[in-house]
């Protein structure tokens, strides 16, 4: 099959969904790339290392999108773009379908069959295609550091002939794969570290890394796939109340919290930043879905009541040379299980060709997608 990749468009994205080593790969298994021109440059990707890996560096996206047979990037594509797709072609990318009405009636209209990372089902089998956990993982380690870079002290307890300064106090809320490497990096840099999660079956896992977790009696509390589905009023309600002492202890809060389909949960409201101690630091992960803090700003980093906040829109692409690589490895892995370099399998009894498959044949066939789209 021609696979193209594209050159990504979204302002501040550094990533590219391909690398030399996937490259090779992808050549050795039967298959032809093409390859935008300095698609990978922002991920130190050069345009003569994709060569000789045996791609076909092309000059502008608009051949990659009018002649593949398989497109793999790594953001949505835009409704212009899939305007020049030809009818029948395979997209691969992230695409949050959900949040996508006029992009998913473009890809009906096109016929153009989309699949989305951020869809592969939870399961020990699509491990190697999770591109959301690769993702967030560095996204937990690079928040802490962010964070660590706004606050004015150090993490670990330090003994000096001068005197000793206390170790700073990080509260994490959410342990999916970026809250816990939040915690593990923030303990490894000496912190003292506190999580409060809504799923109480993360309990033994912060505790495993050395943190101390805020635990809410509640039934209130939905989940599906691994993810917060649901969560009463009630919990959230019984959950800033106990945490509201430990936001206003805290010297840094990296927020998390994502409800699938939905916004992402009020956690830090204005009111808690007004009670924190003036130099500390808040670092919202969730604020590309409206935000876990009441106040902050995507793709700012902004001071209120002494407080900085950082709505840091996009971590992993501040991480693009990794990022990259582990989506490609990623995207590979899916492709893999659903091809081979004849075509595509379209094996539809398989959970992982079910759960990432958006659209087909010119319909929505997602069944979360269409439940939110409700078309």
């Amino acid at each position: 099959m021609l696979i193209g990749i594209p050159k990504e468009i979204k302002e501040n994205e550094n990533r590219v969904a391909i690398s030399a080593e996937v490259v090779k790969q992808m050549v050795k298994a039967g298959h032809s790339i093409k390859i935008a021109k300095n698609a990978g440059s922002n991920a130190g990707l050069q345009n003569e290392t994709l060569s000789l890996a045996g791609a076909e560096i092309v000059e502008d996206n608009k051949i990659i999108f009018s002649e593949s047979e398989v497109i793999i990037q790594v953001n949505p594509p835009t409704v212009a773009q899939i305007k020049d797709v030809k009818e029948g072609t395979v997209l691969i990318s992230f695409l949050y379908a959900y949040t996508q009405p006029e992009m998913v009636k473009m890809l009906i209209e096109r016929k153009i069959t989309a699949f989305s990372m951020d869809a592969i089902p939870r399961i020990s089998r699509a491990q190697t295609m999770d591109a959301l956990s690769s993702q967030s993982n560095l996204a937990g380690y690079k928040a802490v550091l962010l964070g660590a870079n706004a606050l004015r002290k150090i993490f670990p307890l330090l003994m000096t002939a001068a005197g000793s300064i206390k170790p700073s106090k990080v509260l994490i809320f959410g342990a999916g794969v970026a809250g816990l490497q939040a915690i593990a990096t923030a303990k490894r840099l000496g912190a003292v570290v506190e999580c409060s999660d809504v799923r109480p079956e993360t309990k033994e896992q912060v505790e495993s890394l050395g943190g101390r977790f805020l635990e809410v009696k509640d039934e209130g509390v939905k989940t599906e796939g691994g993810y917060a589905k649901e969560v009463s009023a009630e919990y959230l309600s019984k959950q800033k109340e106990l945490v509201y002492k430990h936001v206003t202890d805290a010297d840094l809060v990296i927020t998390t919290a994502l409800v699938m389909g939905k916004k992402a949960p009020v956690l830090v409201t204005a009111e808690m930043v007004k009670s924190m101690k003036p130099g500390s630091v808040i670092v919202d992960m969730a604020v590309e879905s409206g935000g876990n803090c009441e106040l902050s700003e995507i793709g700012k980093t902004i001071v209120k009541e002494g407080v900085t906040i950082v709505g840091e829109a996009n971590i992993p692409s501040l991480m693009a040379v990794n990022a990259s690589e582990l989506y490609a490895k990623n995207i590979w892995a899916l492709l893999s299980h659903l091809a081979t370099k004849d075509g595509f399998k379209w094996e539809m009894e398989d959970e992982i060709t079910v759960g990432s498959l958006i659209t087909k044949d010119g319909e929505l066939v997602h069944a979360f997608t269409k439940g939110i789209l409700n078309f």
